[in-house]
């Protein structure tokens, strides 16, 4: 199994658990993690939910494509984009929590996938290729 679909699955099954939570239940991850919820509120945290479960639908769907190549760097350029940016965010508010192993996690699993990007964007995506072919 390639480096690359082991990347785009972790990306997607993560995608989804993060995404599903907010789709369907969004006012009560707000409650939980804010402390209250309103309805503009709840909207935004089900359109994130969207844009997650969206975005892991492509990974889960290209999972098998060469995605350092000319066709999947842009699937590689939007998940580097969102994993580094969002990454940055959660290490920044992790640090600032009291006692949350779960945003550590979070931003850890969020760093891990944004180096894997990363390497695929900045690396040779024929090389893991070539190497399996002989």
């Amino acid at each position: 199994m390639s480096f690359s679909r082991i990347l785009m699955t972790a990306s997607a099954l993560t995608l989804a658990v993060l995404g599903l939570p907010c789709v369907f239940t969004p006012d009560e991850l707000l409650v939980k993690l804010a402390g209250s919820t309103t309805p503009g509120g709840a909207l935004l945290v089900q359109c994130m939910g969207a844009l997650f479960m969206g975005l892991a639908g492509i990974d889960w769907m290209s999972r098998g494509s060469l995605i350092g190549g000319i066709y999947g760097r842009p699937v590689a350029i939007g998940n580097l984009t969102h994993f580094l940016v969002a990454g940055i965010a959660l290490f920044k508010a992790a640090s600032t929590l009291p006692q949350s192993p779960i945003a550590w996690l979070i931003a850890v699993v969020y760093g891990l996938l944004a180096a894997g990007f990363a390497y695929i964007i900045f690396g040779d995506p024929l090389r893991n290729a070539e190497a399996k072919a002989t």
